[in-house]
């Protein structure tokens, strides 16, 4: 975990705390002495890939550095019904008080990881990776990125500031996609800026109007080409640009995707529509 993660994650857990705590956690402040100590198992009741362990006793960590923790298993583990991922033993008021965030986190973040590793096994032979997308929660991309690497996923931008990607709405905007590139590769130069540009078409069309400017630009987004479409593509560009397909591609559709011939495929299910894997946090007085 370098230094701007966490930071970021301690951002994150300051907001989390007063979020869910407030002026007070009245409910064991009311029923458990401040001076009561207890354990607590992290225990997995549902299969897949687990994810936001490191997060996990950092978040413990920074909330009481007095809790110590005893982890039985790591990020990218595969876990099963009954598995204990790990304990803790301190000040029952702080494993209540961390209990929600913990799960929550740890919850979401393995249930995108075992997500994504649904679709990069799909990939086996092909030497297609699997990308995410900025349809992030907002606030938590960083965690729900960090899930998709721990799947097995590779991390596209992070955000709007480290790469030129025009979309549909940019070419419109912009008045075509040769007007576009101009724009974008002019910028990119003035700015000194070293990031990549990547472009999307909509049809053969538009590609074949990249490719005609094929020095001002890096990558090139096939969106919504069937695999057909994309194999035609991917013969056209014949290894000038890095090919990325996207729009809609499920885990139906991705290997046919990857047999055309793309780099990268973006999934933005990988985190705008999954479900969390079942956690949960058993409590014993010791």
């Amino acid at each position: 975990m370098d230094r701007n993660f966490r930071e970021r994650l301690h951002q994150f857990v300051a907001l989390a705390m007063l979020e869910d705590v407030g002026e007070g956690d009245h409910t064991t402040l009311s029923t458990v002495a401040t001076d009561q100590s207890g354990e607590a198992k992290l225990l997995v009741k549902e299969s897949g890939v687990l994810a936001g362990v490191e997060v996990g006793i950092e978040i413990i960590q920074y909330i009481d550095s007095t809790i110590e923790v005893e982890k039985l298993l790591s990020d990218g583990d595969q876990v099963s019904v009954g598995d204990i991922v790990l304990y803790m033993r301190g000040k029952i008021h702080s494993i209540l008080k961390i209990e929600r965030l913990l799960l929550n986190v740890i919850q979401r973040m393995s249930g995108i990881a075992s997500r994504t590793q649904e679709y990069i096994d799909l990939l086996e032979g092909t030497t297609t990776q699997v990308l995410d997308t900025r349809k992030t929660t907002p606030g938590i991309r960083f965690l729900e990125k960090e899930a998709v690497r721990i799947g097995g996923g590779t991390n596209h931008r992070f955000g709007l500031y480290d790469m030129i990607l025009i979309k549909d709405n940019h070419v419109d905007y912009a008045g075509g996609i040769v007007a576009a590139l101009d724009r974008a590769f002019q910028y990119r130069s003035e700015k000194g800026l070293t990031i990549p540009i990547e472009i999307e078409v909509r049809n053969i069309e538009e590609l074949n109007e990249v490719l005609r400017a094929e020095d001002k630009v890096d990558r090139v987004m096939l969106d919504n080409f069937s695999p057909e479409e994309t194999q035609e593509a991917v013969k056209l560009i014949n290894g000038r640009l890095i090919t990325e397909s996207s729009g809609g591609i499920t885990l139906d559709t991705i290997r046919a995707y990857a047999l055309a011939g793309v780099d990268f495929i973006s999934v933005g299910a990988l985190t705008h529509s999954v479900k969390s894997l079942d956690l949960s946090l058993k409590a014993k007085l010791i």
